[in-house]
């Protein structure tokens, strides 16, 4: 009994041995596994515990105008964020009452942000007020893992608005976080339209990152390792701009109660000085956090402050077209600018008379255009032919992108042959549509930036260069300016048919029974043509193009201005005036003496103007 008794403690104590063997076997197999093969991991993780990494926000790059005056600056903003792994959930409901937050919107940020990472800060507010800020201070025990961040916040510092050319920066996407790739995470702020958007990269800058040791509560005690592995900020590069901001505040104040555009280039290179799209809006409103009422609002206006009229519109040019026709029927041999047309007042084609508004007598080509002779012109259309016509067009910039460096724009519609017969069918279309497209109506579609190009084009005559709002950028982190380059291209138009269209041009501006009287300039040649754009959904459209000085231009302009009728009555007085405060710096008319500026310069006014003999 006592061996068989002996034999069972034996049993048992080698089973209690190989237990306790397995144990340490297992213990040691965990240990070597988490020391060896997942070391790097797990002491990643618990140095994630123990390491905070705030990052550091870049400043967003300025700009300048071409007068190097600072025209968008920066200001100190604060955004609350919070850390994923050391956030109380159950204080959700104190800190969206603390913030004036939705419990939900919270939540969804929190999610977001932990499915990218629980070690990164959220960002949950931007822009809080200083009540905000010191209630975050005074109840950080009872918010672990909420903090802020010192962030930057557009801040304009001119009276010109420039809303549709500056653009405006908004909280990222989802889907910009996926197309922009690089750092971009949940809650950055990036360029939305206008410069902003399209020079993103170079404003934006690169992201920073400062180390930092917390306690067992989330709470900063001090640098990780005095800061050798902190990452300082690049701040973003600035823009110097092309544009003049004391035209474009001028214009804008022409333009204040009106809708339309104003193109206003530089025809020697193709800078930009002025772009107004009226109504526009104060930018500011969307610098920080924009309420929603406030952007509902501005969506439902009928008047459409957020569309940019300067280059998404798409009406038709009027009798500011003619040149196009001129060009391509001398161009083409069709007639000599002598060939002369007798007007009545009228041109029957078929079973359809077009009118003119006046009787010219026998007018030749330079006297047409002058004189804005519709007659002439329906008659030119029909020997000359749309693709002739189409051709010409096409070559001046006409149904196509220019190119320019703000982010959006419409390419118009210039309608060929192949065209029409898509649009309404081989057989479903006849000549008769040719006099209306002849003096710009019809299909044909433009913005007021293709035209101010064709003015330019005109002034150059015939040297096409890539309209650009930016002429240069500062690379800060090498002190280095990059002057950017942009396309130039000379048609195939020759002098003698250049010389022929832009006399008739001088002509319309200077001399008497010219349709664009208004857009003169005391001491200064200008040349110019008026538009009156029939529209079917209400009142016409008045349109000016021009340029000055005649022998030396440095200012070609586009007016468009929705809805008031006469070209040479309400957009001719508009462009003459903003040519003549770019050339002379002030106005002349009606100023008592040079040294007195007009005090339309200084503010936002509309400025009244006298009416100009009529004209489509």
């Amino acid at each position: 009994m006592a061996v068989q008794e002996d034999i069972q403690i034996y049993r048992k104590r080698r089973i209690l041995y190989t237990v306790l063997a397995l144990m340490m076997l297992l213990f040691l197999g965990r240990l070597y596994q988490l020391q060896m093969i997942y070391s790097e991991e797990y002491g990643r993780k618990s140095e994630e515990n123990s390491v905070r990494v705030i990052t550091k926000e870049p400043v967003r790059g300025y700009m300048y105008d071409r007068n190097n005056t600072l025209v968008v600056d920066n200001r100190p903003s604060f955004s609350v964020t919070l850390m994923p792994y050391e956030f109380d959930k159950n204080t959700i409901g104190f800190l969206a009452r603390t913030l004036a937050l939705d419990t939900a919107l919270i939540q969804e940020r929190l999610r977001t942000g932990e499915h990218y990472s629980r070690f990164a800060p959220v960002k949950i507010k931007r822009d809080i007020d200083f009540r905000e800020l010191s209630a975050l201070e005074e109840n950080r025990d009872r918010l672990p893992g909420v903090d802020f961040q010192v962030e930057s916040k557009r801040v304009y510092t001119t009276p010109a608005h420039a809303t549709h050319i500056l653009g405006y920066t908004k909280e990222i996407s989802e889907s910009q976080i996926k197309s922009f790739g690089g750092d971009y995470t949940q809650g950055d702020v990036v360029g939305s339209s206008g410069l902003e958007g399209g020079y993103e990269h170079s404003l934006r800058g690169e992201k920073g990152a400062e180390f930092s040791t917390v306690n067992v509560r989330g709470q900063v005690v001090g640098g990780f390792e005095s800061g050798k592995l902190d990452v300082q900020a690049v701040d973003g590069n600035d823009l110097i701009l092309t544009m003049d901001f004391g035209l474009q505040s001028f214009a804008e104040s022409l333009m204040t109660g009106r809708r339309g555009a104003v193109v206003a280039i530089d025809p020697r290179n193709g800078e930009l000085l002025a772009m107004v799209s009226a109504p526009d809006y104060d930018l500011s409103v969307f610098s920080g956090v924009t309420p929603p009422q406030i952007w509902n609002s501005m969506n439902a206006d009928p008047s459409k402050p957020l569309f940019n009229r300067a280059t998404l519109t798409r009406y038709p040019p009027g009798s500011t077209f003619k040149m196009v026709l001129a060009i391509a029927a001398l161009e083409s041999k069709t007639v000599t600018p002598s060939w002369r047309v007798s007007c009545s007042g009228a041109f029957r084609f078929g079973n359809k008379t077009f009118k003119d508004l006046h009787v010219h007598g026998s007018v030749d080509m330079i006297t047409a255009i002058q004189q804005s002779c519709n007659v002439y012109f329906y008659q030119l259309m029909l020997k000359t032919g749309l693709d002739e016509w189409a051709h010409y067009g096409k070559e001046l910039g006409f149904g196509m992108l220019t190119g320019i460096d703000v982010a959006e724009e419409n390419p118009g519609l210039l309608p060929t042959t192949a065209f029409m017969n898509r649009r309404y069918g081989p057989s479903g279309w006849t000549r008769g549509f040719l006099p209306s497209l002849g003096i710009g109506q019809g299909e044909l579609g433009v913005t007021p930036l293709q035209m101010a190009c064709y003015a330019m084009v005109l002034a150059n005559w015939g040297e096409y260069h890539q309209p650009h709002a930016v002429r240069a950028v500062v690379q800060k982190d090498v002190r280095r300016v990059d002057t950017l380059a942009f396309q130039s291209r000379r048609t195939s138009i020759s002098i003698d048919t250049w010389a022929i269209v832009r006399e008739g041009m001088r002509r319309a501006v200077e001399h008497p029974g010219g349709t664009g009287g208004l857009a003169r300039i005391k001491g200064i040649e200008v040349a110019g043509k008026t538009g009156t754009a029939q529209n079917p959904h209400g009142p016409d459209h008045a349109w000016f193009v021009g340029f000055a000085p005649y022998e030396d231009p440095r200012i070609a302009i586009a007016v468009l201005v929705e809805n008031a009728g006469f070209g040479g009555s309400h957009a001719a007085p508009i462009a003459g005036m903003c040519m003549e405060r770019y050339l002379y710096g002030y106005l002349i008319r009606n100023t008592p003496s040079p040294s007195a500026p007009h005090p339309a310069i200084a503010g936002r006014q509309t400025v009244a103007v006298p009416l100009a003999s009529e004209e489509r």
